[in-house]
């Protein structure tokens, strides 16, 4: 077996399956975001596999699969060759022709179905592969969990209207259900953003643990569970302006040197964070616009680009802040900027607030709506916080931390329409197919578990995922009798279909139990000097610790037992 185990995990390892990955034997790093997958790794990847395919095929989905090479003419032809960004690999070959290293399959099996499919009885169709993918991030992390090369389930569905693509969305999500309940994982299904893959709705699957990237605000009363960047807020829905009480006052500007925070702000002014608007210059394919949001609240993009139906946001840089400001970033304000300006519902509420005063080391004071500025939309464009109300229910939002492993999207016609997807219904009339979209990162499921699997002395995989189910650990090699009841052991529970493996190194009894905790193996089999003479072996569950001596001539039984109890339903 090759299986390079360390004591210490390497400097750059940031997160707990990072560092066991490498420990286990499992990865190791090529390049920057790029890695080598050793046998208990490429194990532990295809069990994960094979759970996806058996599930997907189970719905009605087939398996395809697809260049990874893809011509820059497919995505040229859907609008997104100069919209993805650098993290798209553009490659030219011999003859100068343009081509990316695919992300993503949307346009390749959209171009391959809008080639073979003619007929409204050649659907619905939902096609799938498990493939290579590369996405240039800026900043590989991790390890697996956000690298540049990795492998992904990638689907797609064709339907011949709404009707039909929410059934398949359904089935779809039911499956990725099912996957994830076999993967032994804890998760939940959450409302999300559709990026830049589009689309009208989606759902995030996310693995709850302590190290996620993402944000989960999940309601404790009712089943409304949505990431950060899609939660919504629960809006009052009078007018708050017309609710408060309090006089408007002059405004003034007033000297704040190098007080550019909301916090330094605050304590400079002696004045509350609600009592703070924040300023912020976003740059859209529409042009330029500024955000407002209260000081103690954070603004969602992603929120924003639904609200003003752009396809591009991104937060401007000093030099173009300087430019519509006149100002260095921290002191911009609303006052006097000829630019569009969005608020958040919440500033409605707000009199006599404080601004940057669009000048070096000033904030304006007791600023106010429609007196001092108008504002062109308002909306729910800020982030959820532990505590808001829930948009369903009277119920509070928590936020925990997530890892996104799968994601399901209804694309609708974002891609049929541009890339000419069409059927001819019963009537001979040419429709647009509806599309959906359903990945699942295969490798990031992987860490995911480990992520939240994992004790101080390593992996504990769940039963289903675990590279192999049970672990034989030989404690002397010089005894013969303890090496042919090993042998014995490990051929009988083979012949039996468990998937079993051997430890018999040369090594010292406790480098064989550090590192057969460390890679985690749900069932240890112990055979030993002191259990062998009364005809005996210990076994020990990974999970819990829990030991249990039995006869050797019961091994296979209680092995077979244990895989039946910590396998899930």
């Amino acid at each position: 077996m090759f299986l390079p185990t360390l004591k210490e995990a390497p400097s750059d390892a940031e997160v707990i399956s990072h560092k066991l990955m490498v420990r286990a034997g499992m990865i190791r790093k090529l390049a920057a975001g790029i890695y080598d997958l050793l046998p208990l790794g490429l194990m532990a990847q295809r069990k994960v596999e094979n759970i996806i395919r058996e599930e997907l095929n189970r719905a009605g989905a087939q398996e395809v699969f697809l260049p990874s090479i893809q011509p820059a003419e497919l995505w040229q032809e859907s609008g997104r060759w100069n919209l993805y960004g650098r993290e798209l690999l553009r490659v030219k070959d011999r003859h100068d022709r343009d081509f990316c290293y695919g992300p993503t399959h949307e346009e390749v099996i959209t171009d391959l179905v809008r080639r073979e499919v003619r007929s409204y009885r050649q659907l619905p169709l939902n096609l799938y592969q498990i493939q290579t993918k590369f996405r240039d991030e800026i900043r590989p992390r991790f390890g697996v969990m956000r690298c540049r090369e990795f492998t992904m389930k990638d689907g797609y569905s064709y339907d011949l209207d709404e009707k039909g693509v929410e059934e398949t969305y359904r089935k779809m999500y039911d499956a990725y259900c099912n996957i994830f309940r076999r993967c032994g994982l804890k998760f939940r299904a959450v409302e999300a953003d559709t990026g830049q893959i589009g689309g009208s709705f989606s759902h995030e699957f996310m693995v709850l643990a302590d190290s996620g990237e993402d944000s989960v605000a999940t309601c404790e009363k009712c089943d409304y569970s949505a990431n950060v960047e899609k939660a919504e807020i629960q809006q009052k829905t009078e007018d708050r302006r017309q609710k408060t009480e309090e006089e408007l006052k002059p405004m003034e500007v007033v000297s704040t040197p190098d007080k550019k925070s909301v916090e330094e702000v605050s304590e400079f002014l002696k004045i509350e964070k609600e009592k703070i608007i924040k300023t912020l210059i976003f740059e859209t394919e529409n042009g330029i616009v500024a955000a407002l949001v209260r000081g103690d609240h954070d603004v969602n993009d992603a929120k924003i680009k639904k609200l003003l139906k752009c396809d591009v946001i991104n937060l401007a840089g000093e030099k173009v802040v300087e430019d519509v400001t006149s100002a260095p970033s921290g002191f911009a304000g609303p006052v006097g900027l000829k630019l569009k300006i969005v608020a958040d519902n919440e500033v409605l509420g707000i009199k006599n607030f404080v601004t940057g005063a669009n000048l070096k080391d000033a904030h304006s004071i007791n600023v106010n709506i429609d007196r001092d500025f108008k504002i062109d939309v308002c909306g729910d464009i800020r982030m959820v916080k532990g505590g808001d109300l829930c948009p369903r229910c009277d119920g509070t939002l928590q936020v925990y931390k997530g890892i996104e492993v799968g994601h399901v999207f209804k694309l609708g016609t974002k891609y049929s329409e541009s890339l000419k997807a069409v059927y001819l219904d019963e009537n001979g009339k040419e429709k647009l197919m509806v599309m959906g979209c359903y990945g699942i990162g295969v490798g990031r499921t992987v860490a995911a578990s480990i992520e939240q699997n994992h004790d101080d002395n390593g992996i504990v995989w769940p039963m289903p995922i675990a590279p192999f189910q049970a672990i034989i650990l030989s404690l002397n090699m010089k005894n013969a009798d303890i090496v042919n009841t090993s042998e014995n052991i490990y051929q009988t529970l083979r012949e039996s279909n468990v998937e079993v493996l051997l430890d018999d190194r040369d090594e010292r009894p406790g480098i064989k139990f550090k590192d057969a905790d460390l890679i985690g193996i749900p069932i240890q089999i112990i055979i030993g000097e002191k259990n062998l003479k009364d005809g005996k072996a210990e076994m020990k569950i990974r999970k819990d610790g829990k030991r249990i001596i039995a006869p050797l001539s019961d091994i296979e039984n209680q092995v077979k037992e244990l895989i039946k109890e910590l396998t899930p339903a």
